[in-house]
């Protein structure tokens, strides 16, 4: 499995919808409310076959209130 972090700018007001409408993917391992230009991380794990890109436009990026995404890339950890 891959780990990526992917932070949300929401919509403004649609914050928590939003975060309802991604816990209910059951697709994050974890998530967390932010301060600054985006509203929410999430971490996700991504299995080795499946394509980044292509498995996160599909499992979460279609959701209404997402208005931007960042997707940080993990590599070895320490």
């Amino acid at each position: 499995m891959r780990c990526v972090f992917v932070q949300f700018r929401c919509t403004p007001g649609k914050t928590y919808e939003v975060a309802s409408a991604i816990w209910d993917r059951e697709v994050v391992s974890e998530m967390y409310s932010t301060s600054g230009e985006y509203d929410l991380l999430a971490k996700v794990y991504i299995p080795e076959e499946e394509d980044v890109g292509h498995f996160l436009s599909s499992h979460l990026f279609d959701i209404a209130g997402i208005v931007r995404t960042l997707t940080t890339m993990t590599f070895k950890a320490f």
